[in-house]
Protein backbone atom coordinates (compact mmCIF):
# COMPACT_ATOMS: atom_id res chain seq x y z
CA UNK A 1 0.00 0.00 0.00
CA UNK A 2 1.19 3.57 -0.78
CA UNK A 3 -0.39 6.31 0.95
CA UNK A 4 0.39 9.94 -0.43
CA UNK A 5 -1.40 13.62 0.61
CA UNK A 6 -1.71 15.60 -2.25
CA UNK A 7 -3.44 19.18 -2.18
CA UNK A 8 -6.25 19.93 -5.03
CA UNK A 9 -9.28 19.18 -6.13
CA UNK A 10 -10.77 14.90 -5.36
CA UNK A 11 -12.39 15.01 -8.58
CA UNK A 12 -9.42 15.67 -11.16
CA UNK A 13 -7.22 12.71 -9.44
CA UNK A 14 -5.84 10.02 -11.02
CA UNK A 15 -7.88 6.92 -9.16
CA UNK A 16 -9.95 4.11 -10.23
CA UNK A 17 -12.78 5.02 -7.15
CA UNK A 18 -13.62 8.08 -5.14
CA UNK A 19 -14.72 9.06 -1.87
CA UNK A 20 -17.94 10.98 -1.25
CA UNK A 21 -18.49 12.12 2.38
CA UNK A 22 -22.44 11.91 2.39
CA UNK A 23 -24.66 11.66 5.24
CA UNK A 24 -26.59 8.84 6.67
CA UNK A 25 -28.99 8.65 3.75
CA UNK A 26 -32.29 9.62 5.91
CA UNK A 27 -33.04 12.93 4.48
CA UNK A 28 -34.03 12.33 -0.04
CA UNK A 29 -31.08 13.69 -1.55
CA UNK A 30 -33.08 15.90 -3.29
CA UNK A 31 -34.32 17.51 -0.76
CA UNK A 32 -30.54 18.54 0.35
CA UNK A 33 -28.40 21.05 -1.19
CA UNK A 34 -24.96 19.16 -1.36
CA UNK A 35 -21.66 21.33 -0.60
CA UNK A 36 -18.38 20.46 -0.99
CA UNK A 37 -17.39 17.19 -2.34
CA UNK A 38 -21.05 16.40 -2.40
CA UNK A 39 -21.87 19.12 -4.53
CA UNK A 40 -19.03 19.01 -7.01
CA UNK A 41 -19.98 14.92 -7.76
CA UNK A 42 -23.61 16.22 -8.19
CA UNK A 43 -22.51 18.94 -10.15
CA UNK A 44 -19.63 16.80 -12.32
CA UNK A 45 -21.25 13.57 -12.37
CA UNK A 46 -24.72 14.31 -12.93
CA UNK A 47 -27.79 13.25 -10.94
CA UNK A 48 -27.31 9.34 -11.09
CA UNK A 49 -25.14 8.33 -8.52
CA UNK A 50 -27.13 10.25 -6.31
CA UNK A 51 -30.32 8.56 -7.48
CA UNK A 52 -29.09 4.85 -6.96
CA UNK A 53 -27.50 6.26 -3.67
CA UNK A 54 -31.52 7.12 -2.70
CA UNK A 55 -32.57 3.57 -3.46
CA UNK A 56 -30.26 2.60 -0.48
CA UNK A 57 -32.19 3.79 2.04
CA UNK A 58 -30.59 4.86 5.50
CA UNK A 59 -26.78 4.28 5.77
CA UNK A 60 -25.76 3.72 9.53
CA UNK A 61 -23.28 5.85 10.34
CA UNK A 62 -19.53 5.20 9.80
CA UNK A 63 -20.79 2.94 7.08
CA UNK A 64 -19.80 2.51 3.13
CA UNK A 65 -21.75 1.76 0.18
CA UNK A 66 -21.01 1.63 -3.87
CA UNK A 67 -22.77 3.18 -7.08
CA UNK A 68 -21.74 4.11 -10.05
CA UNK A 69 -19.59 7.28 -11.16
CA UNK A 70 -22.67 8.97 -13.69
CA UNK A 71 -20.30 11.08 -16.06
CA UNK A 72 -16.93 11.25 -13.81
CA UNK A 73 -13.95 9.46 -15.26
CA UNK A 74 -14.10 6.94 -12.36
CA UNK A 75 -15.06 3.21 -12.18
CA UNK A 76 -16.88 3.91 -8.82
CA UNK A 77 -18.05 6.17 -5.79
CA UNK A 78 -17.98 5.06 -2.40
CA UNK A 79 -20.34 7.16 0.01
CA UNK A 80 -19.53 7.01 3.81
CA UNK A 81 -22.02 8.43 6.32
CA UNK A 82 -19.29 10.45 7.77
CA UNK A 83 -21.85 12.89 9.99
CA UNK A 84 -24.68 12.72 11.79
CA UNK A 85 -28.06 13.68 12.16
CA UNK A 86 -26.29 16.94 13.63
CA UNK A 87 -24.42 17.51 10.52
CA UNK A 88 -21.38 16.63 13.00
CA UNK A 89 -18.22 14.29 12.07
CA UNK A 90 -16.75 12.29 14.75
CA UNK A 91 -13.82 10.49 15.88
CA UNK A 92 -16.20 7.34 15.84
CA UNK A 93 -17.94 8.29 11.77
CA UNK A 94 -14.23 9.06 10.41
CA UNK A 95 -12.73 5.76 11.09
CA UNK A 96 -15.39 3.79 10.43
CA UNK A 97 -15.87 5.29 7.22
CA UNK A 98 -12.48 5.21 6.07
CA UNK A 99 -12.16 1.17 7.31
CA UNK A 100 -15.73 0.70 5.15
CA UNK A 101 -14.82 2.63 2.22
CA UNK A 102 -11.29 0.42 2.40
CA UNK A 103 -13.26 -2.64 2.56
CA UNK A 104 -15.79 -1.71 -0.31
CA UNK A 105 -12.45 -0.88 -2.79
CA UNK A 106 -11.21 -3.95 -1.67
CA UNK A 107 -13.62 -6.18 -2.22
CA UNK A 108 -14.65 -4.25 -5.57
CA UNK A 109 -10.56 -4.81 -6.53
CA UNK A 110 -9.86 -1.24 -6.74
CA UNK A 111 -6.39 -0.58 -6.85
CA UNK A 112 -6.67 3.17 -6.19
CA UNK A 113 -8.89 5.53 -4.03
CA UNK A 114 -8.96 8.95 -3.02
CA UNK A 115 -10.05 10.38 -0.16
CA UNK A 116 -10.85 13.77 0.74
CA UNK A 117 -10.79 14.89 4.71
CA UNK A 118 -14.10 13.16 5.98
CA UNK A 119 -16.43 15.43 7.86
CA UNK A 120 -13.48 18.75 8.22
CA UNK A 121 -15.86 20.52 5.97
CA UNK A 122 -19.57 20.25 6.46
CA UNK A 123 -19.36 17.62 9.56
CA UNK A 124 -17.65 20.76 11.49
CA UNK A 125 -14.24 18.64 12.08
CA UNK A 126 -11.17 20.17 13.08
CA UNK A 127 -9.24 19.17 9.58
CA UNK A 128 -5.53 18.09 11.61
CA UNK A 129 -7.04 15.55 13.65
CA UNK A 130 -9.55 14.31 10.80
CA UNK A 131 -6.11 13.69 9.05
CA UNK A 132 -4.51 12.26 11.75
CA UNK A 133 -7.29 9.58 12.30
CA UNK A 134 -7.15 8.72 8.59
CA UNK A 135 -3.37 8.56 8.19
CA UNK A 136 -3.74 6.26 11.43
CA UNK A 137 -7.19 3.87 10.26
CA UNK A 138 -4.80 3.92 6.51
CA UNK A 139 -1.90 2.47 8.64
CA UNK A 140 -3.97 -0.29 10.23
CA UNK A 141 -5.72 -1.42 6.76
CA UNK A 142 -4.90 -4.90 5.06
CA UNK A 143 -5.74 -2.56 1.71
CA UNK A 144 -2.98 -3.07 -0.91
CA UNK A 145 -3.82 -0.67 -3.39
CA UNK A 146 -2.91 3.25 -3.83
CA UNK A 147 -4.34 5.82 -1.19
CA UNK A 148 -4.52 9.37 -1.79
CA UNK A 149 -5.95 11.87 0.73
CA UNK A 150 -6.81 14.90 -0.72
CA UNK A 151 -6.50 18.20 0.91
CA UNK A 152 -9.28 20.57 -1.41
CA UNK A 153 -7.56 23.65 -2.57
CA UNK A 154 -8.47 25.33 -5.83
Amino acid sequence: MTVRIVQGDLLEQQVEVIVNAWNRNIIPWWLLLPQGVSGAIKRKAGLSPFQELSRMGPIPLGQAVHTGAGTLPFQGIIHVAGINMLWQSSEFSVRQSVQNALRVADSKGYRSIAFPLIGAGSGNGNAARIERWMLEEFANSTYSGDILLVKYRR
